[in-house]
């Protein structure tokens, strides 16, 4: 009996046939590799950008609050005040961490004002700052002995250092203690757990008390900021409201500026936050620009990713 194989012009079809369905299979698995790479890298800048806002955003919707009063101008022992308390070793500039009568201000691309404790080599050249004070959120039942506290009631404030509240207080719930919290938010070009990762930092007030230095989360490379200011003096029309919005070196913000206007109050912060990738991604070029606040950016033709996010937040303790 004849049996009869496959055919060379028969068995050439098959391999052609199967060749394009392994092409197809490849090209299948590469385009749900590169999909798979881009929502990872989307799905880490998006989770970073949320945790730098949830420390942001927090800290200044409490700026100007100072326990059981919102006036800065009744609390003793602040910056500018015959009893100031002391100097801080490593602080941005003298008393820097009591001047409770700024508590938002912040610098326009330079780390000039705050030079003292934000160095030119710890600096990303072109970033903002921002500055906020407050109390802590929550009153503490427990005084240590090396920490800065606040204790205020409805007609007083005093700053003090220790166990030991001010006298003249009544005890709780007629008078309570708070720490004090100043925070100067910046963006150094490198991070101690990512290397040459530019990285969102801050000078914070700690125990000691002292100045101390904090990552707040790496692949931050530019934070920008502008203020909402009201032109309006207090108890008139339209007081409280953003007027327009300005950079932190405004002169209607400068007291030493001829344009400064005394009735300029900032009620809201506006936040851009420009992060990248840890890591180059391969096959990935940036060719995009980016113009936010006033900044103009080339495209920086490399392979980190990117994105921008932006936020603006109402301080509900300084619209009066």
């Amino acid at each position: 009996m004849k049996q009869r194989g496959m055919t060379m012009i028969e068995l050439m079809i098959a391999l052609v046939i199967g060749a394009v369905l392994l092409v197809g299979a490849v090209s299948v698995y590469s385009n749900s590799r590169a999909t798979y790479r881009l929502n990872e890298s989307m799905a880490r800048l998006q989770e970073n950008a949320r945790f730098a806002l949830d420390h942001l955003e927090p800290d200044l919707r409490l700026a100007n609050y100072w326990g059981l009063t919102n006036r800065a101008e009744i609390i003793e022992r602040r910056r500018g005040q015959p009893d100031q308390l002391g100097a801080l070793a490593g602080d941005c500039s003298d008393r820097w961490y009591i001047d409770l009568n700024n508590p938002v201000e912040g610098a326009n691309g330079t780390n000039a004002p705050y030079s003292g404790c934000i160095g030119a080599g710890n600096y990303q050249p072109g970033s903002d700052i921002l500055v906020v004070r407050h109390a802590s959120a929550e009153p503490t039942n427990v005084l240590e002995a090396n920490r800065l506290h606040l204790q205020s009631d409805r007609t007083r404030g005093a700053l003090f250092v220790g166990e030991l509240i001010p006298p003249g207080f009544a005890p709780p719930p007629a008078s309570l203690s708070y720490r004090l919290v100043t925070n100067a938010y910046y963006i150094a070009p490198t991070s101690p757990t990512l290397g040459n990762t530019p990285s969102l930092r801050r000078r914070t007030l700690g125990s000691g008390p002292a100045i101390r230095d904090e990552e707040v989360i790496p692949g931050v490379e530019d934070l920008q900021i502008q203020f909402g200011i009201d032109l309006d003096a207090q108890g008139t029309p339209g007081s409280g409201a953003v007027d327009r919005y300005v950079n932190a070196d405004n002169p209607l913000l400068d007291p030493t500026s001829p344009g400064f206007d005394p009735d300029t109050r900032i009620v809201a912060v506006r936040l851009w936050l420009r992060l990248r990738t840890e890591t180059i991604e391969q096959g990935h070029t940036d060719t995009s620009g980016y113009r936010y606040a006033d900044q103009d950016i080339a495209a920086p033709n490399d392979g980190f990713r990117r994105i921008v996010i932006s936020k603006t937040i109402q301080l509900r303790n300084l619209r009066g």
